[in-house]
């Protein structure tokens, strides 16, 4: 498969741009996920000509106001150059898939950066400028920070949403139609279900016509991006398991169905992965075939090799 295009702050990958001249290459990022993500490095700070070595900055509050401007020398203002810089990057931020931002940077920092206010005690309130306006202006972009990326369940619902996008975008590049979104709802209608309430969407499409089509497919794909960012809990992955086993109800002896019941129920109580109830899943519909279930991506979301399941 094609690697999907992901945006990322350039001293991830090791490239020697930090306002000291050093890095902060992340070995995950460079490992695991370059087999898989094809990375487009963005340094706003040297972008808009600040500079390596340069003077540091921080983010301080003025009369309600969040400016970026020098540590030593306040003089220094780059606020209007990193938003005008993150404008000018539109159409390279277009084809991006996700985005991976450094963490409390003044720049790109993707939340809880600090501000200093007049009396110098900082507040994690922040955003980094370039990050913000970026983020503001693709809505639809799944963005992360490395730090966070840590975090096993942080870790694969940000994957997860990247591997949405991408489908999305080849569904687009394929030329949309009433019944080809349908059918991507059917496919990631289990995802949804894991995530919240799915009734809203069906609704949604309930209303799909030829002429609505480019309409409904905006406010569908931001429904969806939107409700993707809330981590999925044990509980909710209980309910779609115990979903998808209905569907096995006619194939499955006594002793089957007791052995798969316990292990989702040991799922539930954090005793296995749920990788082991999955995987007992797809073994039985090996020998008992179903087509929603085999084209679901909720089996099969992104590759097993990136092993995210293994640690849910």
């Amino acid at each position: 498969m094609k690697k999907i295009p992901v945006g990322i702050s350039s001293c991830l990958l090791g490239e020697l741009v930090r306002f000291d001249g050093s890095h902060k290459r992340d070995a995950y990022i460079n490992g695991t996920l370059s087999h898989y993500f094809d990375f487009y490095p963005f340094c706003p700070e040297v972008a808009i000509g600040m500079g390596i070595p340069r003077p540091t900055i921080h983010l301080v509050k003025r009369e309600n106001e969040i400016r970026c401007v020098g540590v030593k020398d306040d003089s220094l203002d780059v606020t209007t150059r990193l938003l005008d810089y993150a404008r000018a990057q539109k159409a390279a931020h277009a084809p991006l898939c996700g985005y991976i931002l450094k963490k409390d940077s003044p720049s790109c920092g993707m939340e809880r950066v600090k501000v200093y206010s007049h009396n110098h005690q900082p507040n994690r309130e922040g955003f980094g400028i370039y990050a913000q306006e970026m983020m503001f202006n693709n809505p639809l972009l799944p963005v992360e920070e490395e730090g966070r990326l840590g975090d096993p369940g942080l870790r694969e619902n940000f994957i997860q949403r990247v591997y949405v996008l991408h489908r999305w975008k080849q569904l687009l590049a394929q030329g949309l139609s009433p019944q080809r979104l349908t059918h991507f709802h059917a496919r990631h209608k289990l995802i949804i279900m894991s995530h919240g309430d799915y009734r809203e969407m069906g609704q949604l499409l309930a209303r799909l016509t030829k002429e609505n089509l480019l309409e409904i497919a905006d406010e569908y794909i931001l429904h969806l991006m939107t409700m993707l960012k809330s981590v999925v809990t044990r509980g909710q992955h209980v309910n779609v398991l115990q979903h998808i086993q209905g569907y096995l109800k006619k194939d499955l002896c006594v002793d089957d169905k007791a052995e798969l019941c316990e292990l989702i129920e040991r799922y539930r109580n954090s005793e296995i992965p749920l990788i082991v109830p999955l995987t007992l899943l797809k073994h039985h519909f090996r020998k008992a075939p179903d087509v929603y279930i085999e084209e679901s991506f909720y089996m099969s979301p992104y590759p097993q090799e990136l092993q995210l399941i293994n640690q849910l």
